[in-house]
């Protein structure tokens, strides 16, 4: 493979980390706002898997060689906190909107995992470096996150609306 093909598969892999980034912290946020009910629940499975597939990228981005960039993490991250500051109706509280919203960002976000897993299986299946088995099952993974994540947006917005 050559360098340039290397180099920018280094840069895709530490982008979808750093999104991951600001995916866990998002689930996790939705799982505590909806502790004790059937949201929170759900979320709270939901933010553990997506855990585990930011460690299976990381275990990807060190067998390729790819640098881990600490400050597109952080910037992902903090963007999620910035985005808590957008209006849902109540000044300084949770509201229906806020989940239905962060229901959305959830989506996009597995929608993007799930093209990372995609792309990788596409374009490396024929490279020695990666398990294409386990990568299928993170795409597969994936699918099933984004299914569970559009049916409680529905539940969520026929709860607000």
């Amino acid at each position: 493979m050559d360098n340039q093909r290397e180099r920018l598969l280094h840069i895709y892999l530490s982008d979808h980390l750093a999104g991951s980034g600001g995916g866990v912290s998002l689930a996790k946020r939705i799982a505590k706002q909806n502790q004790g009910n059937e949201f929170g629940r759900e979320m709270r499975q939901i933010a553990g898997a997506i855990e585990e597939d930011q460690v299976a990228l990381e275990r990807i981005m060190e067998i390729v060689g790819a640098r881990t960039r600490r400050w597109r993490q952080a910037g992902a991250v903090l963007g999620e906190r910035l985005s808590r500051l957008k209006p849902n109706g109540k000044l300084f509280s949770y509201s229906p909107l806020s989940r239905v919203l962060e229901f959305e960002g959830m989506i996009v976000g597995v929608s993007g995992k799930l093209q990372l897993w995609r792309s990788l299986l596409e374009v490396r299946s024929d490279d020695s470096r990666f398990d294409v088995a386990a990568v299928e099952r993170l795409r597969e993974r994936a699918e099933e996150q984004r299914r569970q994540l559009e049916q409680l947006h529905a539940r969520a917005a026929k709860q607000a609306f």
